[in-house]
């Protein structure tokens, strides 16, 4: 095994979710999600510095579940071969217009510190912390230092799997992973309604609409009415 790969290897299973947001992600919104990422220093086998603890704090915002398919996702750039590969195979086996949901995150981190005393005895105060502001999307993660983001990317993931079944059981409850006969589901239709009113209204560039009917096959069908958008502006 390559020795950058037994380092993540070691350092996923070194992660430990120590308090779970009390919540899913959100089926139809943001999700803000708080986090303290607790480690011991890498340099406390070098140093003896007493007990330390490092806290980094931050935010990751997890954005609405995006309904795709397959054929969607094989439209998507910046894949490698073997990824297009993988993206045949699933339209191979499950047609090309199967729902599924893909899920965007972004990381804000806000502030690290290093604090005096045992690690537990950190977690133990973040946590009184938390139940008094009563945060229902509070997170606590206990990781390698050296490797803390790998960490981070688990606890996602982990929030993402946790959540996939409540987030599909809402939206299909709302008919909006019915797929139509162009194989575009409701809800990709009800997203290229508001981007068209995005546009229209300054807020979204043209491009971001363009490119969202050019992923599902659609600008053919929207052509006429993508084109009065820039008629009324003259």
């Amino acid at each position: 095994m390559d020795t950058d790969d037994e380092k993540i290897r070691r350092a996923v299973e070194y992660t430990e979710i120590l308090r779970a947001p009390r919540q899913n992600l959100y089926t139809f919104g943001t999700t803000n999600i708080y986090y303290y990422l607790v480690t011991e220093p890498a340099y406390s086998e070098l140093v003896d510095t007493g007990t330390e603890t490092v806290v980094r704090e931050g935010r990751v915002l997890a954005e609405r579940p995006k309904i795709v398919t397959p054929y969607y996702l094989s439209h998507l750039e910046g894949f490698s071969s073997d990824a297009r590969r993988y993206f045949e195979s699933l339209i191979h086996e499950y047609g090309p217009n199967v729902p599924g949901l893909l899920y965007a995150y972004k990381n804000e981190p806000k502030e690290l510190n290093i604090i005096s005393g045992h690690w537990q005895s950190v977690v133990d105060k973040i946590n009184a912390e938390i139940d008094q502001r009563s945060d229902p999307l509070a997170a606590i993660i206990k990781g390698l230092d050296e490797l803390w983001d790998v960490a981070l990317i688990r606890f996602i993931f982990e929030m993402t799997r946790r959540s996939l079944s409540d987030n599909i059981g809402q939206l299909g409850a709302q008919g909006l992973l019915d797929v139509d006969s162009r194989g575009v589901p409701a809800d990709v239709r009800l997203r290229i309604e508001e981007l068209f009113w995005q546009v229209s209204h300054g807020e979204t560039a043209p491009e971001t609409l363009k490119e969202e009917l050019d992923r599902w096959g659609l600008f053919d069908e929207y052509e006429d009415r993508f084109l009065n958008i820039f008629r009324k502006r003259r």
